[in-house]
């Protein structure tokens, strides 16, 4: 992977782990409560699914300057819009208007989001989803990269086609290259070490894929379901579906590769 576990997470951020683990959640959904010392008001990191127990422990927390979602995904954002309720009315800050709440315009790439002693950055980072962004989150002299699904704990993710994009993705892995040395927190599984080493990581667990994949495409495969039985032979039965998914952004980013058209040389 690159980095190493966390050992302890800085002490103006806590972990609420939502109770939905599964095969493509790992652990569960990281919900993260972010507070400056000495301040009152607090700021939520992807509330999780709408399981009420686990909406009432980040409700405890507050309260709240407003929460934020680093992508669409239902097991990220389906409790927004109950928890802003809860907390009677709290913003939804998204990439995404649908899953806005009372909070003017989409969170933009570069965008400071200030809030007591927290200073936030928007990443912008699609890929896994069109809307995925990350958040680098500085506080009392520490910087962390809140990565959502972009970046896994452990494993790596899921171009979600149609809806990622997988030379999207290979871009936005690149720039998250830049945090070297800054831990990152995940969406799902354990903080690491180290946002860029784990990014580079990723970068080159993709060019191998994509290099069997053109290789299985040489032997005759030619859907989805065939580049999966060539590429991912061992694959469980409850996440074919997620291979699929990127089999599918793998072939789409190969025939858009074959279409390109070759750079002109300079006449001179």
């Amino acid at each position: 992977m690159g980095a190493a576990e966390v050992e302890q997470i800085p002490g103006w951020v806590t972990l609420l782990r939502a109770p939905n683990p599964g095969p493509m959640t790992l652990d569960g959904t990281n919900t993260w409560v972010l507070r400056a010392p000495g301040e009152e008001f607090a700021v939520v990191i992807d509330p999780g699914p709408l399981d009420e127990g686990h909406l009432a422990r980040i409700a405890e927390h507050g309260p709240f300057h407003f929460i934020l979602v680093t992508h669409g995904h239902h097991d990220h954002v389906e409790g927004a819009a109950r928890l802003s309720g809860i907390l009677g009315g709290v913003p939804v800050l998204a990439a995404d208007p649908r899953h806005g709440i009372g909070a003017g315009p989409p969170l933009g790439s570069g965008e400071p989001l200030g809030a007591g002693g927290l200073d936030i950055r928007v990443l912008d980072t699609p890929g896994h989803t069109a809307d995925s962004v990350c958040f680098l989150v500085e506080c009392a002299g520490e910087r962390v990269v809140f990565t959502g699904d972009t970046i896994l704990g452990r494993g790596t993710t899921v171009v979600a086609w149609p809806d990622g994009d997988l030379a999207a993705y290979l871009t936005s892995l690149g720039a998250l290259t830049a945090y070297e040395g800054i831990p990152m927190l995940p969406g799902h599984g354990p903080a690491l070490t180290d946002c860029a080493a784990v990014a580079r990581s990723y970068l080159d667990h993709r060019q191998e894929r994509l290099a069997q994949v053109r290789a299985a495409i040489a032997a005759g495969a030619d859907s989805p379901e065939t580049i999966v039985d060539a590429v991912y032979p061992d694959i469980a039965p409850g996440v074919r579906f997620a291979a699929e998914w990127s089999a599918r952004a793998q072939l789409e980013y190969l025939r858009r590769e074959s279409q390109r058209p070759p750079e002109q040389l300079d006449p001179l």
